[in-house]
């Protein structure tokens, strides 16, 4: 493994909902929790693991540029029906070892509904700008 010079940026990428690009995005986490579960057995000291399901979960933080949260609430108290997304993270930073080596860097996370609270009205005389953030749940990564 050769030295790297250029490490990967993290504020070089793009993140897609649905095909959309959020254009305002200020942070993106996409993780991999898995459920683990632990056995002993009869002789062995130590401790057995293995894995049996996991849950994927995404973050996105945007400065609010449009009414996308709202129109999705609006959509499910009209219908009942659970809104699942396609959410996309792409990272790409030409000037890093890692992209001259493998290139950009892209994880989709489908099945994805939001899991946190979803901010519809903040007012604050000591804040700026607004910014949401907003976490889903996601069934897989493809």
């Amino acid at each position: 493994m050769s030295e790297n010079i250029k490490p990967l940026s993290l504020a070089e990428g793009k993140a897609y909902l649905d095909g959309e690009e959020v254009m305002d995005l200020s942070k993106m986490t996409v993780r991999f929790n898995p459920k683990v579960a632990s056995y002993k057995v009869a002789g062995k000291k130590g401790t057995h693991r293995r894995w049996v399901g996991y849950d994927v979960t995404v973050t996105v933080e945007e400065y609010k540029t449009t009414n996308r949260y709202e129109q999705i609430v609006k959509k499910y108290i009209k219908d009942g029906l659970t809104p699942e997304f396609t959410i996309q993270g792409v990272r790409s930073d030409p000037d890093s070892d890692y992209y001259a080596s493998v290139g950009s860097e892209s994880v989709t996370v489908t099945g994805a509904v939001i899991t946190s609270e979803i901010p519809l009205m903040d007012i604050d005389t000591d804040g700026e700008v607004v910014k949401e953030s907003i976490t889903f749940g996601g069934r897989a990564v493809v």
